[in-house]
């Protein structure tokens, strides 16, 4: 395979003197998708945050339940390209490629903590894709999901994988995790049990 775009060796995380994560090694690739798996408390979340930090501004991470401000769906988009230091020309843009893309463009005056959870997480990856990272992290982003809004959003993520972006998304479901990965990282206690296909 071509060299990764984020590589990571003998990593840990230690909370105290409780370990997290273990002597993790991870490899990641342009437009694959990885799938981590594992018990609650295995250490998946954790992983995404040391991934977020070990790929700085080329990597976005989305929550399990995203936060916005109490302003429209628009500014809550423009304040993060403003934080993003994206220049202020091409702000408006991507902003309304974002929500073009995502299906909220009609939503742009609404008050972004009025949208149901699926419409939430619809602007939340509007906000991650904006920014243009090579990476993204999902932390469980269909948990708490109707199916109907699930499918939307494993729509989205399909789309986005095959423009290029990689992702790194959390499951208990193994449903989404054949449809969606192209490899699976199985966590238990902190540890990295199986990297396969």
């Amino acid at each position: 395979m071509n060299e990764p775009l984020l590589r990571v060796r003998d990593a840990g995380v230690s909370f105290g003197w409780v370990t997290a994560l273990e002597a993790i090694d991870i490899d990641l690739h342009a437009g694959e998708s990885v799938a981590l798996v594992g018990a609650n408390g295995a250490g998946k979340t954790t992983l995404l945050r040391l991934l977020q930090e070990r790929a700085g501004r080329q990597a976005c991470m989305v929550y399990q339940r995203p936060f916005f401000l109490r302003l429209s769906v628009w500014r809550n988009l423009m304040v993060a390209l403003w934080l993003a230091r994206v220049p202020r020309e091409h702000r408006k843009q991507r902003a309304i490629e974002a929500l073009q893309t995502v299906g909220l463009l009609d939503y742009a005056k609404r008050v972004a903590t009025a949208l149901s959870g699926g419409q939430q997480q619809r602007l939340a990856l509007a906000r991650a894709w904006a920014l243009r990272p090579q990476i993204l992290l999902l932390d469980e982003p269909t948990a708490n999901l109707d199916p109907t809004a699930k499918r939307e959003v494993e729509s989205l993520l399909e789309r986005f994988r095959e423009n290029g972006m990689t992702l790194v998304f959390s499951s208990h479901n193994l449903g989404q995790v054949k449809r969606l990965a192209s490899r699976v990282l199985y966590l238990e206690s902190g540890r990295l049990i199986a990297n396969a296909p």
